[in-house]
Formats: C-alpha cells, structure tokens, sequence
C-alpha cells in the first residue's frame, strides 16, 4: 500500500531537536519550582532563628527546663518552653491514640464492608469534616463537649488517678478545660486525614492478594488481617504522622479550650495550659518590642521544627510504601 507523504516540512532531527529542547525547558521549570519551596522553607527558618537569638541570649532562665514564661519586662526576659512541650505534645498524642484506631476502622469499612452505594456518601460525610473551621470545633469543645465529658473525667480521676495522667490537674474537672477535652477535639479534627489516607493505602490492596487468601478460605476479618492490613500499615503511619502534625500545630480551637497554667512537673491529661500555638496566639496582639517578641519567635521556631520533623516522617514512611 502507498504510504501518505511526509507533511512536516521539518526533517526528522529538527523534530528530535525541538521535543529534545523542551524536555529541558520542563525539566529545568520543574526543578525551579521544587527550589522555590525548599528555599522558601529554608528562609523561613532563618527568619526565625535569626529574630530569636538576641531574645535567646537575653534569657534569664534556661529556655528549655523553664516553665516561666514573662516577658512583660523587655530587660528581664524569662520564658522556657517546658509546659508549652508538655502540653502541645500530650494534647497532640493523646489526640493520636484516639483517632487512628478511628480512622482505621473507618477506613477499613469503607473499603472492604460498606456497599459501594453507602461508601460513596459517607466517604464524603467524613472529608466533610475537614472543612469545618476551627473556631467551630473551639466552641463546640468549649460549650458543648466539655460540659458532658467532665463526669467521665471524674470517674477517671476518681478511679486511675494513681496513674500520671490522670492524677489530679492544675484544672477542676468540672470546668472541662482541660488536655484531655483538648484531645478529645483535636482528634475529631485530624479523623479526616487519617481516614482518607488509610481509605486510599486500602483501596490499592493487589487483588491477587486478596483472592489468594480467600482461595485458602479465609474470613473476611482474616483476610483484611493478612492482606489489607500488612499492605497498608505504612500509609496507616503515614497518614497518623500527618494527623499528628496537624493536631501539633492547631491553634484556635486549642485556644478556646483550654485554660490556665498547668502544674509544674505534672504530666496530667487534667491539666489545662497553652501549646506553642496557643501561646503565640494569645500574645500576638503585644508584639511591639523587638525582645519580647522574638521570645515567641523562639518558641515558633521549635514548633517548626517539630512539625518539621513529624512530617518528614510521614513523608518516609509513606516512601518506604511505594518504593516497597
């Protein structure tokens, strides 16, 4: 058969030429845009640590066994961020405990138990929650939550207060404003991410895995056990460590919930306090000296570097998945 003529007034190696050259163009955009976010990530940093170091050294007290934090006083600085750990971390992990059985069950039932006719709805039900504001989740906690929970803290202080974190706080329990309410709506906030990205590790099971367990005769709970589980458990990390940063870094509502100073040295899930976001929010309307405001800097700046390193976490596990 005759073949239709060439229409490309082009020869062949200007064609290579022209798609060779916009590889390149590609290649070099895409790595510019890459650059743009780890210098934007790596400037942000040095503001940080650059406006924190002259308020650092004019610290009365050690900055990281301290519990004090004034700074009423621009020539007699003493703040440290012992509580602000304290709190922000227990708040964020016991936040973690409770919402990643969640999610995981959630999304094991989404992708493996609900009919495709209710999965679709109730998938969107749960990301829905994400887009809910945090003032939001503030003030049910603050109004709605705290009030109810209050008597399942008392029997819990009542009952386990030989254990640390729930021994007696700097809080009354009945006020509600405690870690452990903070917790309770930190983990309706970060469910989302867990559950979305546990769904998504689940629903990319191999089939073949599947079958083959069911061709042994497999239960549907032994199967999810052997196949679904063991194929997902680094997405499930993943996506803990993603709701762990989140929780880390929440503000608002935090803000809202809890109340007061814990007690020095405690580590009670009744306490109250601030976390490093909470805290510079609540000053953030007196930033006018240069030194009392880069105390707070100071304390931002390990919050970043905190969530820093929990998110490069998850961002490993998630590589250990796909590279497995």
């Amino acid at each position: 058969m005759p073949t239709e003529p060439n229409t490309d007034p082009a020869p062949a190696g200007v064609r290579h030429g022209r798609r060779d050259s916009a590889e390149t163009i590609f290649r070099w955009l895409a790595t510019a845009a890459g650059a743009t976010i780890v210098a934007a990530i790596a400037l942000i940093a040095l503001f940080l640590l650059i406006r924190a170091v002259p308020s650092l050294r004019a610290d009365e007290v050690n900055f990281f066994t301290s519990a004090d934090f004034i700074t009423n006083d621009a020539n007699h600085l003493r703040f440290g961020i012992r509580d602000l750990f304290m709190v922000t971390v227990l708040s964020a992990v016991f936040a973690l405990v409770i919402a990643v059985p969640i999610g995981v069950g959630v999304a094991l039932f989404l992708t493996q138990y609900a009919p495709k006719q209710l999965a679709k709805p109730f998938t969107m039900l749960v990301d829905l929650l994400a887009a809910v504001p945090s003032i939001v989740f503030g003030l049910w906690g603050f109004l709605v939550l705290a009030p109810k929970i209050a008597p399942v803290q008392e029997f819990l202080n009542k009952n386990l207060g030989w254990f640390f974190l729930f021994s007696d706080g700097n809080v009354s329990i009945t006020g509600g404003g405690t870690i452990f309410t903070a917790g309770i709506v930190l983990a309706v906030m970060i469910l989302p991410i867990i559950t979305s990205v546990s769904r998504e590790v689940f629903a990319l099971t191999p089939r073949a895995h599947v079958e083959a367990a069911q061709a042994l005769g497999a239960t549907k709970w032994e199967v999810v056990r052997m196949t679904v589980l063991p194929y997902g458990r680094s997405g499930v990390i993943a996506g803990s460590m993603l709701g762990l940063g989140r929780a880390l870094g929440e503000t608002i509502a935090v803000l809202v919930v809890l109340r007061t100073a814990p007690i020095p040295g405690e580590w009670s899930l009744f306490d109250g306090g601030y976390t490093f976001a909470s805290k510079i929010a609540s000053a953030a309307s007196e930033f006018s000296q240069p030194l009392p405001t880069g105390a707070y800097i100071a304390a931002g700046f390990v919050l970043f570097a905190l969530t820093f390193i929990v998110n490069a976490l998850a961002r490993l596990a998630s590589g250990g998945r796909v590279n497995g």
